[in-house]
């Protein structure tokens, strides 16, 4: 089983937001603990996570570090968008940039991910 789990919610959106990503990583998890291939990505207003979940005192934190290695990157035209570059930078994740959508610096490809077989969700 390949899944692909896509990070979108805001973290300036309060508790809903906060569900959502605590939803996705917690998915995640389940995945990577029976064995499937499971890649998690931020994108959109989800860029901002980064700089939130890397901080020792959020309360998702230690399960964001639990899923980290299945962390494929963030949104690099996102991230420059939604102000989430700096935070990105000083993390140890990649910008993700292969679809190259005019007027940024890249996306993600889902279409690629959905080529090669992973079931797209997103939180």
């Amino acid at each position: 089983m390949k899944s692909a789990i896509i990070i979108l919610s805001d973290p300036k959106s309060g508790e809903d937001a906060l569900g959502r990503v605590f939803n996705g990583l917690a998915a995640a998890y389940d995945y990577k603990q029976q064995g499937d291939d499971v890649t998690v990505l931020f994108q959109g207003a989800g860029t901002r996570w980064i700089g939130e979940l890397s901080q020792p005192d959020h309360p998702v934190h230690e399960l964001f570090d639990a899923v980290k290695d299945t962390v494929a990157g963030v949104s690099c035209g996102c991230a420059e968008v939604f102000g989430a570059t700096e935070e990105v930078e000083k993390s140890p994740f990649e910008f993700i940039k292969d679809n190259a959508v005019p007027g940024t610096k890249g996306l993600p490809s889902l279409r690629t991910l959905a080529s090669e077989g992973y079931t797209i969700m997103s939180f």
